[in-house]
This record gives structure tokens, sequence and C-alpha cells, in this order.
């Protein structure tokens, strides 16, 4: 429910910045300015270029607030501008910048596995890119399979490919809970990330 609330009150505040209030835009920019560089610098690993990018992504998302598009695709128009900004500055540096597309199908039943946030954001460094990519908005900026869809310009069912064939790696790597620990872990808010399977 408080996801929900958040969701609403940010989707106000972007038909307030739409309608030309620049303090709303300003609210927005601190609100999202953190989870952007932190995912800019995760493609790119040069903190410079992560927030070079994520201003250049911030002056477009400017530019174009006034067009009329729904408030709920903020986030993904947001996340897909830093993408762009970013992909755009490696390419432009001369480093190669590709996503690998998985088309296997989502397995239905896979055994649970949790792992700490600051765990999964070293492993998915091991990743490639589109599946790292992926996990990393899927459970660490909560965004959902369409949105990320729209910002890696795939598929909704390649965003699950991708998110399952990633998932089997990181099981690989993390141990499932106790059962001595397991009544103590009540999911993301203990500072866990669940893996689970995305349908």
């Amino acid at each position: 429910m408080a996801a929900i609330d958040t969701r609403a009150k940010e989707e106000k505040l972007v038909l307030a910045a739409q309608a030309g209030n620049e303090r709303a835009f300003e609210v927005l920019y601190r609100l999202y300015q953190p989870s952007l560089v932190r995912f800019s610098y995760r493609l790119c690993n040069d903190d410079t270029l992560a927030r070079d990018a994520v201003q250049d992504a911030w002056m477009l998302t400017l530019r174009s607030m006034k067009q009329a598009f729904p408030p709920d695709t903020f986030r993904a128009r947001v996340f897909k501008a830093v993408r762009w900004r970013t992909l755009d500055r490696i390419r432009r540096r001369g480093r190669a910048a590709a996503d690998e597309l998985f088309e296997e199908q989502v397995a239905d039943e896979k055994p649970e596995a949790w792992a700490t946030s600051d765990q999964l954001r070293r492993l998915i460094k091991a990743l490639p890119d589109g599946e790292g990519e992926a996990v990393y908005l899927f459970y660490l900026e909560d965004l959902s399979v369409a949105e990320i869809a729209v910002i890696q310009e795939v598929p909704s069912g390649t965003v699950k490919s991708r998110l399952s064939r990633a998932r089997d790696r990181l099981r690989q790597q993390i141990e499932p809970p106790s059962e001595a620990n397991e009544g103590q872990i009540s999911g993301p808010s203990h500072g866990r990330v669940k893996l689970e399977i995305v349908k």
C-alpha cells in the first residue's frame, strides 16, 4: 500500500511539472537523482561519466515535460533517457556497449533465494549487461517488467527471460536461508531481496 501511495504522489508531481510547476520538477529531481546516478554508474563504472549522462538526461526530460504523456510512465522515461545518454557517452569514448538478448522461457518452479541489497549489487556486476541491468532495475529500483521493457527497448518476454537467466546464475552464488533464520527474514525491509519468479 505504501508503494501505491508513493507512486500516486509521484504522479501528482509529474502532472504539476507538466503544467509548468518548477518546484514539482525540483522535487522529482531530488527524488530520482540518487537512483539515476547509481544506475548510470552501473552501466559505465565511471562516476564522472555517470553524473554527466544523468545531467544530460535531466535536460532532455525537462524539455519534454510539456509533452502530453501519462504521468505513470515518467519513471520509465527518465531511466530510459539516462540509459540512452550513458550508452551514448560510452560509445563516444570508443567503448563497446551491447546488450545480450536471451529468449529462454521463464521457469515456473525455482527454489527461493535471498540476498542482501549490497550483496546483490556486487553479484550483478558479474552478469552480462542485459541481465545485470534488468536485475538492478527490478530488484533494487523496484521497476516493473513493463517499465524495464520500455527502458531496455525490448519485449517484456525478453526482460522476463533475462531476469530468469540472471536468477539462475545468482542462485548458484547465494545460499538459501537456514531454517533457524527463516523466521527472522520478512522481506526486503530487512535489507534482503527475494529472488522471486516473475510471471
